[in-house]
């Protein structure tokens, strides 16, 4: 009877909290974005498997498959104006190629034929939704692998940060003393730490691989700031008049802490597990950006070379090598983000509507 009774209550908290939680327009949103990543993060894998997408032409970084297109050959004149062209940049036409160009590679052509060649970068089209890069790889499939990337490191890091946190917090108010002084000029000396710079330092020992990454963010982020944050709640929580309760009628310090304070102070501790998925994301695509992590594609990867190979100073002219992967980094961070405010609104009484 008490299992059920239990069950009972844990369901209808859920309920509860459910119903608390769909009154955010914003934690909804976030929701939203973060179910629409995950849905790509495990789509590729099942087009893979069943065989929909052929994995030497979508697979993210090996793939290849390059659209041909039929260009007229011309001789670009050696003055300016003429008729057909007005300034050096008008020939070759976006339908033309140069023969002079053509004949540096030994290919034998004449002026007025039709001259078949690859496109890469090609844009968008039926085959490739969001076109390919300079290499003849899908966009979109890369993005999909993106997103396992920024789910597996978020969501670890977030766990171990938060799991990390929440002990060190917890046994810091339950105990109190040394330990809750030591605690707490520890994360004191994490949060003046400059996490960039430190993980630059880092990369440059040791290879870093994406579950190298989470570790480090995850114990970063568990010795910070969000200690002394738990620690406040579980103050509160040490106070209350059914943990005096379970002291006069002998339960042990242990028992204490961990089936009445720590389940109290759980839900602050998912609303950061939560908000740090933001911050491992972002950390993530800089350091993939700047080349410092070992791993084969990332959405900091594909701006990484976007910018190496002079597409990302074009302007929108091949906006698919670089608008999807910046848009998907700022909406899966932004979505994260929004479904902590919306847990927000659930665990904060003060911010809930009257």
């Amino acid at each position: 009877m008490d299992n059920q009774n239990v069950e009972r209550d844990i369901k209808a908290t859920l309920k509860k909290n459910w119903k608390l939680f769909k009154q955010s327009r914003l934690g909804i949103t976030g929701l939203t974005i973060v179910i629409f990543f995950g849905f790509l993060a495990i789509l590729q894998p099942i087009l893979f498997l069943t065989n929909i997408w052929d994995e030497a032409t979508y697979h993210p970084v090996v793939g290849y498959d390059a659209e041909q297109v039929a260009r007229t050959v011309v001789e670009c004149p050696d003055q300016y104006p003429t008729r057909e062209y007005q300034t050096k940049e008008d020939c070759p036409k976006v339908d033309e190629v140069n023969i002079r160009y053509l004949k540096a590679f030994n290919i034998q052509v004449e002026v007025g034929d039709i001259y078949e060649s690859n496109v890469q970068p090609a844009p968008p089209s039926s085959r490739h939704l969001l076109g390919t890069d300079s290499l003849g790889r899908d966009i979109f499939s890369q993005i999909m692998e993106g997103s396992q990337v920024a789910f597996l490191l978020g969501l670890i890091s977030a766990i171990i940060g938060v799991g990390i946190s929440t002990l060190l917090g917890t046994a810091a108010a339950f105990y109190g003393g040394k330990l809750d002084t030591y605690l707490m000029r520890q994360s004191d000396l994490v949060l003046m730490l400059p996490t960039l710079p430190f993980l630059f330092i880092i990369s440059a020992f040791a290879e870093l691989k994406v579950w190298h990454l989470a570790i480090v963010l995850g114990t970063l982020g568990g010795l910070g700031g969000s200690v002394i944050t738990i620690k406040s709640q579980a103050l509160q929580v040490k106070v209350k008049p059914f943990v005096d309760s379970a002291r006069i009628t002998g339960g042990s310090k242990r028992r204490i802490m961990f089936s009445h304070i720590l389940p109290n102070v759980a839900p602050l501790a998912l609303l950061y597990m939560v908000f740090s998925v933001t911050g491992a994301i972002a950390s993530e695509s800089v350091l993939s950006f700047l080349g410092l992590l070992n791993i084969d594609m990332s959405w900091g990867i594909m701006i990484y070379l976007s910018q190496t190979e002079g597409f990302i100073f074009t302007g929108l002219k091949y906006w698919w090598l670089i608008v999807p992967a910046g848009l998907a980094v700022t909406l899966l961070a932004g979505g994260f983000y929004l479904v902590g405010r919306g847990l927000d609104d659930v665990f904060n009484p003060r911010l809930r509507r009257r």
